[in-house]
């Protein structure tokens, strides 16, 4: 139960950070000094567990893959989704990850989808538009620029997911998890920083202490902490109830994006929050059953 209530709690949190993280630093070097630190963080913490390194050329293919869907497209769309979005709607529309995911494995690995399973996405889909709606009719930027904050949001998502399925391949099985992830976020860095530097310039970076802690709080807790925690929940609880933290995730981060960025709640809003809410329930539900 503990590691359950640490990732959910965490990941909860990571949202509100990363709102913090984006002001003077440009999103693509933030992302990199995330997991410039998480990966060597991850790597140390593989040593100290005797986990090797060395995990071949076709291993480092693989991590090189997992770490731009990861760790380069998924996080700079996140980043700048919230340029335009709070953080805590940002995380509701990431908490239909399991669709998507469902999804490309029954294309790729002809996985069953139940019928309540997908009932359950429409309710949720239905959800999350009716929060769209309302961010676009109350949102103080531009209607046009809630379109493209929600534009980023699902481009992201559909990143992750790449990165999600990637985890049902034959090779992902046979490499040590660790290593693989301490590669896929130190190549992910240097990809970042890449494309950083061409589109934008040479490094930037804010000396200011709240932007030192998020960059450590979100390299460390929500990175190195997390993703062994939450593989340990996969194999203690079973996939799809440890994929229920993906409804409490956006439920805390909703009531932290209240408190801290005055989101405004409105009768559609609410409505959109509970059938989102439900409709993943229901989802999850038939995944775990």
């Amino acid at each position: 139960m503990l590691p359950f209530i640490l990732v959910t709690l965490i990941w909860s949190s990571t949202w509100i950070v990363i709102r913090d993280q984006i002001g003077s630093v440009p999103a693509s070097w933030s992302v990199c000094y995330r997991f410039l630190l998480a990966g060597i963080a991850m790597a140390a913490f593989a040593k100290w567990r005797g986990v090797p390194l060395n995990i071949g050329r076709s291993g480092l293919v693989y991590a090189a893959l997992l770490g731009v869907a990861q760790f380069v497209l998924n996080f700079n769309f996140v980043y700048r989704a919230e340029h335009y979005l709070t953080s805590g709607l940002v995380a509701v529309v990431y908490a239909m990850l399991l669709i998507p995911n469902s999804i490309l494995a029954w294309l790729i690995f002809r996985q069953p989808v139940s019928h309540a399973f997908i009932g359950g996405s429409l309710v949720a889909v239905t959800g999350i538009i009716l929060m769209l709606v309302h961010e676009y009719h109350a949102a103080t930027v531009r209607p046009d620029m809630v379109l493209l904050g929600a534009a980023f949001s699902l481009a992201g998502l559909m990143s992750a997911s790449a990165a999600n399925v990637m985890q049902g391949m034959d090779i992902a099985r046979r490499l040590p998890m660790l290593a693989v992830l301490a590669w896929a976020m130190l190549i992910g860095a240097a990809v970042d920083a890449a494309f950083a530097w061409a589109t934008i310039g040479p490094p930037q970076f804010e000396s200011r202490l709240g932007y030192i802690l998020g960059i450590g709080w979100l390299g460390i807790a929500g990175s190195v902490v997390t993703f062994p925690l939450y593989f340990t929940l996969i194999q203690r609880m079973g996939a799809g109830r440890a994929a229920y933290s993906s409804v409490l995730i956006p439920v805390i981060a909703m009531l932290i994006s209240t408190l801290a960025e005055g989101y405004r709640w409105s009768a559609l809003a609410i409505a959109g929050a509970l059938l989102a809410i439900a409709g993943m329930a229901i989802a999850l539900r038939s995944k775990a059953t």
